[in-house]
């Protein structure tokens, strides 16, 4: 009970009547809130996505096999699949500034004792950890956007909070990468935890609790005082039922179960390119490790890109429908998936592939993965519909995970002491789940915003 208190949202303070200083605080803590949820959760790419980076010493080393590695991936992906629905329906309840601070914290800790353990049992046990704490890294940022920032600007907001996803896998598959190159597997776990170290400090300097516990007036009122006639709608959102009640009510929407259902097959992709990605390229195209992770780095750039975008297309050109732009995303998706594994081996043609695939999959990242959540339901229990996705996301990501690698290993062979893979079962997996959750993403092409 001491420990939910420490992390316990404040209590409302009395609203400040000068309009002025209202504005002043409220623009002040709104470029806070952004930077913080994104440089934070960039930062925490890097102890999450680690182990993709040294899959291939690894093997070669002979410390574990693709079957042992994708056993401990899928680890954290269902540990971090439940963290981040049960911190999801925390993160209503919670002060955002200790929560997200105090995970990235823990995960890089845990990051760095990976890098010491060459045992499968205890780096599953580790591993399994760090999925946990990173359970709270979305959760916070999801709150914060909701707490700060009003429905009709949700898209463009969300959007750049997105891009770190982007930025945390070029931060990874680039400059981690170019540490396990230098100094070896180790590396890539020690060198992502001490940067988090740093990552949780800034999250604690930069994150905000709810604007009412600063004397603050709720995000729609302030909105509203400044004549933003498009958040008329909303001005009764703070005017509920009780948040629990209203977490459960969530759980009866179809559209949202079917949302979870999307977002899991994308995950699928997602996290096979990410977690297989690097291994894919050096051994089908011949790459090193720098320069695989150079082509994952286009999928990043072009990612940021495909994140911001989605928000204001979205917002601006389909009043905020989320639908059509999801529609337009999956097919770019799917077309830089084909140049990907069916195209020829040609540097242009596998950047032009990354580049629409990176651009694809984050904006459907942004949406299917949060957004579209957020729109359907209440924004007091934005922490609780991210959550409830977000479980079945990464259920999908650690099923990909698992299936992948033994997928993987079952066509692998050793001639000579080399070691050679035949990915051919583990792509048409990842595709054909792209095709899957894009099915699932039209049928919700009706759902509209809650207001």
């Amino acid at each position: 009970m001491g420990l939910l208190h420490v992390f316990a949202t404040a209590a409302d303070k009395p609203v400040m009547q000068d309009p002025d200083r209202i504005d002043a605080l409220y623009r002040s803590a709104r470029i806070q809130v952004i930077v913080g949820v994104t440089g934070g959760y960039a930062l925490s790419y890097t102890c999450r996505l680690a182990m993709s980076v040294v899959k291939k010493p690894l093997i070669d080393q002979g410390i574990f096999t693709p079957a042992q590695l994708g056993l401990i991936g899928s680890v954290l992906f269902y540990s971090y699949a439940f963290s981040k629905l049960t911190n999801g329906f925390l993160g209503d309840h919670a002060n955002i500034k200790r929560f997200g601070a105090f995970g990235l914290l823990a995960s890089a800790l845990i990051c760095m004792g990976m890098g010491l353990s060459t045992s499968v049992g205890l780096s599953m046990l580790l591993w399994g950890l760090n999925g946990w704490f990173q359970g709270f890294g979305a959760p916070t940022a999801v709150v914060g956007l909701a707490n700060w920032f009003s429905n009709h600007e949700r898209g463009r907001y969300y959007g750049i909070w997105n891009t770190s996803h982007a930025l945390g896998e070029g931060l990874t598959f680039i400059g981690i990468g170019a540490l396990v190159t230098a100094f070896g597997w180790r590396a890539g776990f020690i060198g992502p935890g001490v940067i988090c170290i740093g990552g949780a400090v800034g999250m604690y300097l930069l994150l905000k609790d709810r604007p009412r516990t600063y004397g603050l007036p709720a995000v729609v009122d302030w909105r509203l005082g400044r004549n933003a006639t498009n958040d008329v709608a909303d001005a009764q959102a703070h005017v509920r039922p009780g948040v629990f009640l209203m977490q459960i009510a969530i759980l009866k929407q179809p559209a949202l179960w079917m949302l979870a259902i999307s977002s899991a097959a994308m995950y699928v992709t997602r996290y096979g390119i990410n977690s297989w990605g690097l291994l894919w390229l050096q051994e089908t195209r011949g790459m090193t490790a720098l320069q695989a992770g150079t082509m994952l780095g286009i999928d990043t750039a072009a990612g940021v890109l495909g994140c911001i975008a989605f928000g204001f297309i979205s917002d601006k050109l389909f009043g905020a429908r989320r639908p059509p732009v999801n529609l337009a995303y999956g097919l770019m998706e799917l077309a830089g998936l084909g140049l990907i594994f069916w195209g020829p081996n040609n540097w242009w043609v596998l950047g032009c592939g990354f580049a629409l695939f990176g651009f694809g999959i984050n904006g459907l990242i942004t949406s299917l993965g949060g957004l579209f959540a957020i729109d359907i339901c209440p924004k007091r229990v934005a922490g609780a519909a991210l959550g409830f996705v977000g479980v079945f996301s990464y259920l999908g990501a650690a099923v990909q995970d698992n299936v992948s690698g033994l997928l993987i290993q079952k066509r692998m062979t050793v001639v000579g002491g080399v070691h050679h893979y035949d990915f051919h079962a583990a792509v048409m997996f990842w595709v054909g789940a792209s095709v899957v959750s894009l099915f699932f993403a039209t049928l919700l092409w009706r759902s509209r915003m809650r207001d």
